[in-house]
Parts: structure tokens; sequence; C-alpha cells
């Protein structure tokens, strides 16, 4: 299955000159010097030409993007080093293997974190760039492969991306179908069951939550158990389809619902601020020109929305010498009244 991996979507001219026969897995656990353990990484490696090539996969089933993953792939890859430095696992020369770091995504929303470290170091004078550390790391976020984009013939990983981008069972049975008829062979028994767990125990339960699961101990026991229910699961799993979307609805509904309530709030706010404005605007002028002089700006103000215009008019009742002039003023300048 890594080797699907990586010949089906690592495109890079390098990879024809690996050599698959020799690839296997190596401890994932490795010590740093203050005894920080890492038990859940994936380490495999194959020759490439007669050097080792160290293929880092890292993988990644959160459902929310980390901003700093280039970072937490910096530290592993350095205590890979490390421990192939105590080990004396090092080329003939004493140079350290190659790594390729590999982040395999499964989450719904789309990854946007930045897959090398230079881009989350704050920019600094170029005297200090050459001390950047440096690392770019493989991005492979499942969830954005359309189905032209996917590798196609007997690849294991390719299977396993589209069953989790699957939309509903019909789609799921065409894989199952491909992956029975690819694993078939004794020498994939081990890869079988595993599919066959990940069915039962993760992927199913998760697309048919509300639905009773019979237990089933192969990848063929799943596809007859597809093939007899398919029509009731289909309706079951656009139900789920339908209830999700409707559950994503009402959030982003109540979420508009907030930001149009903030800002009515606002203009209500601004609505009444204006209203004591004019308000006190027409007493000022009622008792410096008298009543006639505030009957007359009263339907002025009322067409007036902007408070840098009602202070203009503040300071006119301040400057002018009688009612007369203070309306003339007024006129002028706002003319459209």
């Amino acid at each position: 299955m890594v080797e699907d991996l990586l010949r089906g979507f690592v495109q890079e001219a390098w990879l024809r000159e690996v050599d698959f026969t020799t690839l296997e897995r190596v401890s994932g656990s490795h010590v740093s010097d203050d005894l920080r353990d890492r038990e859940d990484d994936i380490i495999w490696r194959v020759r490439w030409g007669a050097d080792w090539l160290y293929i880092y996969l890292l993988l990644e089933f959160q459902a929310t993007v980390d901003p700093y993953m280039a970072v937490r792939i910096l530290v592993y890859v350095g205590l890979l080093y490390q421990a192939l430095i105590r080990g004396r696992q090092l080329a003939p020369a004493g140079k350290l293997p190659p790594v390729l770091p590999v982040v395999l995504y499964n989450g719904r929303r789309p990854w946007t974190a930045p897959v090398e470290t230079g881009a989350l170091v704050q920019e600094v004078p170029m005297g200090l760039t050459p001390y950047h550390p440096r690392l770019r790391y493989l991005l492979l976020d499942e969830g954005r492969y359309a189905e032209p984009d996917l590798p196609t013939g007997a690849n294991v990983a390719a299977a396993l991306f589209r069953l989790e981008n699957s939309q509903e069972p019909a789609d799921v049975q065409r894989v199952l179908r491909a992956l029975v008829a690819w694993l078939r062979d004794p020498e994939h028994d081990s890869l079988r069951r595993a599919f066959t767990v990940w069915l039962k125990r993760v992927f199913l339960p998760a697309r048919l939550p509300h639905v009773s699961l019979p237990d089933v101990q192969d990848m063929t026991e799943v596809q007859a158990m597809l093939a007899e229910r398919v029509i009731e699961w289909t309706q079951q799993w656009k139900e789920e389809g339908l209830r999700e979307g409707i559950q994503q609805g009402i959030q982003q509904g109540i979420q508009q619902g907030i930001q149009q309530g903030i800002q009515q709030g606002q203009a209500e706010e601004r609505h009444r601020a204006l209203a004591v404005e004019r308000a006190l605007l027409l007493r000022l002028v009622k008792k410096r020109f008298g009543e006639d002089s505030a009957q007359a700006l009263a339907p002025l103000l009322e067409a007036r929305q902007e408070t840098e215009s009602l202070a203009e008019i503040g300071e006119w009742i301040v400057t002018c010498h009688s009612g007369e002039e203070f309306l003339t003023k007024v006129h002028a300048q706002f003319p459209s009244s």
C-alpha cells in the first residue's frame, strides 16, 4: 500500500530509481535526547540506487488544520536523524540518508497550512536568511482529489481515497469489488483484514451512525451486505447527509442571524444617536434664533444622516448672528435638502 501511495501520488523523476522490492518498515519509535517518545510515526525505508531513502509518513487525521505542521515535521525528522546517528545507520561517507516527509490528511476542510518552514518564519534582515531552518513536506489532501486526478489501475491507496470521498453506497460497492479482486492473494491477508476492520469499525459507522451493522469478518461479507441492503442504506445514507446539511444550515443561519442582529443593533444605535443630536440642535436653534428658525430647520435635519454634517450645523449656531444668516448657510451647504 505504501508502494501504491508513492507510485500513484509522488510525480517526481527520482522515483524511477527506487527499488520497491527493498521497501521495509523500520521502528516507529525513536527517542530524543530529552526522552520524549514518538510511537505513532510510520517510517519506511527503500533502496534508492546504492543508498537508503527514508520515507517518513505522518498520518494526520485531525479534523482541523495544524498551521505549524511544518515545524512538527522539522522536529520529527530531527528525531529520526538523531536515532540514525546513534544507531550508526549512515551512508558509507558518514552522510545522513535523505528523508521524504509525507503528511496524509483526510479532514473535510481543505488544508491551508504552509508546507515549508520558511513560510512560518518572520522576515528578517538578509544577513539572517541563510540561518533559517529549511524543510518541506509532501501534502496528500485526500478530499481534494477528484476522480480524474486519482491514479487508475490496481492502486490500493487510490482505492482508500475513493472510499473516503464516496458519496453513496453504490460508489463503495464499486471500490470494494476492485479491492476484493486485488487483495485475493494470500500475501495480502493482513491488508485485507485491515481494510475489513476499518470498514466495519470506522468507515460504515461514520456514514450510517444510526444503523445497526451486522458483524462481518471479511471484505467479501461487507460487499455482500451492501449488495443485500443497498436500496435501504442508500436512503439512510442520503437522510444522514440531509440531516448533516440541515444542521450545517442551522449553524450557518444562527451565525448569519447573529451578524445581522449585530448590524441591526448598530444601525438602531446610530439612529438613536442621530435623533438625540437633531433634538439637541433644534433646542439650541430655538433658544438662540427663536421658534420660527427651529421649525424651518427641522425638515432639513431629518434629511441629514451623517454626524459630520450635524456637527457643521452646530458650529453655525455659534458663529451666525441671526436666524436668517444661519438658515442661509444651511441651505447653501446642503442644497439637496
